[in-house]
């Protein structure tokens, strides 16, 4: 039910489907939006709302190679958002809500994880295709919520790799072209 009602703030928060600038809060001092070629994970940690149960923890924060948010659907690429809070401190128990055209047999179109923001470091947040069944093109929506408040939000285009061949390139993933 929590889920539902975060799906329903979001969409009624919803703007352009690819705006300019991706949306903020105060609470949110930058936030950059971009496509990542997605580093090795280190471990994970559990996130039961999502199609996989669990994400990927990482060690470093990768560039962005593109602050497009058109993204190939390729595996190992990722997108995501960069953001610092405004407080030093940070911002703890937050949600990030990931919706996208229905993907796997059960056509799940909203995944959920915890997550939280850095005051003194940007934090990455990012979604990395790992299996076939994520590679549903349309718009994808990450949105980041504490309580009721809507932190930020993002839509990226996700499209067939022919699409934008010098984004599924740049990773090294030519071989998913054909």
């Amino acid at each position: 039910m929590r889920h539902i009602i975060a799906a329903f703030v979001i969409a009624a928060c919803a703007g352009p489907a690819l705006a300019e600038t991706p949306q903020k809060t105060d609470p949110i001092a930058s936030i950059e939006a971009g496509v990542i070629c997605a580093p090795d994970a280190v471990g994970t940690a559990p996130a039961p709302n999502t199609l996989a149960g669990e994400t990927h923890i990482i060690d470093i924060n990768p560039p962005f190679v593109s602050h497009s948010r058109r993204v190939p659907a390729v595996l190992g690429i990722g997108f995501g958002v960069k953001t610092l809070a405004a407080q030093p401190d940070g911002l703890g128990e937050v949600t990030v809500i990931v919706t996208h055209p229905p993907m796997g047999d059960a056509a799940v179109e909203l995944q959920s994880f915890a997550s939280s923001i850095g005051g003194l470091d940007p934090s990455l947040t990012f979604y990395q295709f790992d299996y076939a069944y994520e590679l549903v093109p349309g718009t994808w929506e990450m949105a980041a919520m504490r309580g009721s408040d809507v932190l930020y939000k993002v839509s990226f285009d996700v499209l067939p790799p022919a699409l934008v061949p010098e984004l599924a390139a740049v990773c090294g993933y030519l071989d998913l072209l054909s």
